[in-house]
């Protein structure tokens, strides 16, 4: 795998044309590639993937100086079964899709991986209709597996898990994320893709056949523009002359905090709370090597803070202690701070996939992707099919 580079845009600039066969043009004209895909998480690695297999050309501009460095990077790293959205939902149909597709995925390329299962769990009895919710919304999104677990078979399975009732789902695991967007990457320079860092897109038009970018303080003309930017998608998306800046949502931001937990792990399997609101609660998740994490909770704030607030321990042990009765306080260590990119606010009803394509807004060849949070590293693979599809009906 090619090494991050070091260097500005011009030289990515310089190499990605030797890549692709031909020569940097003047600095008095405009580099052009037929695709351009902004933003290289694990959404717009897989999107720029099935692109580039297709045989086309593309370029994947990426702010920052590395693959997934900011929600990609900072999540919980769980394989979702697809219980918690609504039927026919997008987050539904590419959740569970994307689970099969990335199963097959990670066996083959032998992606670390592991189906541990996942128990939800009601920890009062007026909890538990929440649960027939979930097991009603999994059964008809296709999930296959699930089962009704009373508080004893529960300790059977989790002897340190306290709760009344609980509904299991085989189908869910853990994934290395990272080793994951290596594995895109790879797939992506193989079929001629390149990734270029440090290369924010600064402004952009509409133009007679596509596009024209400002990226880094150079130009480049595209035929085809795919905004994956995540947090930044609306920002991005604002930025485009000519491309229907009334079809932009608002952004949110989520900022969520991770406990990990020192000691012997007390669970071999993911153990989540009923969801709230904004999020599916402070649950406990596992790494590749057993250990345990617990998070996130929700805290909205005006713009992307990867800042650590220790002082939200207490409401931590508070939380974790209604199913984990035996958690110390000095057991929970700081760890590490993510921001999902919401597109609803607090109080607000949880907003469904964004993917709008030139049917949503008109513009030929543009893809927008907004409010890409959970279940997106599930879904990234039929992401990236239906990104495929949406331009390939546009021609």
């Amino acid at each position: 795998m090619r090494p991050v580079s070091p260097l500005g845009l011009a030289d990515e600039l310089h190499a990605v044309a030797a890549a692709f066969e031909r020569a940097v043009l003047p600095v008095d004209l405009v580099m052009r590639v037929d695709t351009v895909v902004i933003g290289a998480g694990i959404v717009g690695l897989s999107v720029a993937r099935e692109i580039a297999r297709s045989g086309r050309e593309v370029l994947v501009a990426e702010r920052g100086g590395h693959i997934g460095s900011e929600t990609s990077s900072r999540n919980s790293e769980v394989l979702h079964s697809g219980i918690y959205y609504p039927r026919k939902s997008l987050k539904a149909r590419l959740c569970v899709v994307g689970r099969e597709l990335l199963a097959a995925y990670c066996a083959s390329r032998d992606i670390p991986h592991r189906w541990t299962g996942k128990l939800v769990l009601a920890v009062s009895r007026a909890e538990v209709s929440a649960l027939d919710g979930y097991e009603t919304l999994g059964l008809a999104n296709g999930v296959v597996g699930l089962r009704r677990l009373g508080p004893a078979e529960v300790r059977a399975l989790e002897p340190n898990v306290t709760c009344v009732a609980a509904l299991y789902s085989p189908a869910s695991g853990i994934v290395d994320s990272h080793s994951l967007m290596t594995s895109l990457w790879g797939d992506l320079q193989a079929a001629g893709g390149e990734v270029v860092f440090h290369s924010e897109v600064e402004s952009g038009m509409r133009t007679a056949d596509g596009f024209e970018l400002c990226v880094a303080g150079e130009s480049i003309a595209c035929g085809r523009l795919v905004n994956c930017a995540g947090l930044a998608a609306p920002a991005i998306a604002s930025r485009l002359a000519g491309c229907a800046d009334r079809h932009t949502p608002r952004p949110y931001f989520a900022r969520g905090h991770y406990f990990s937990l020192s000691g012997p792990a007390p669970f071999r399997r993911l153990v989540y709370p009923i969801a709230e609101a904004a999020g599916l609660g402070i649950h406990a998740t596992l790494d590749l090597a057993g250990k345990v994490r617990f998070g996130p909770d929700i805290e909205w704030c005006a713009k992307a803070d990867y800042s650590f607030d220790a002082g939200r321990r207490d409401q931590f042990v508070a939380a974790i202690r209604k199913y984990y009765p035996a958690l110390e306080p000095d057991q929970l260590q700081p760890d590490y701070v993510g921001v999902r990119p919401k597109i609803v606010g607090p109080g607000e009803a949880a907003a469904d996939f964004r993917i709008d394509g030139p049917s949503s807004h008109g513009v030929p060849g543009l893809v927008h992707l907004y409010g890409i949070e959970s279940p997106g590293l599930t879904a990234c693979l039929a992401i990236g099919k239906r990104v495929y599809d949406l331009l390939n009906d546009d021609g």
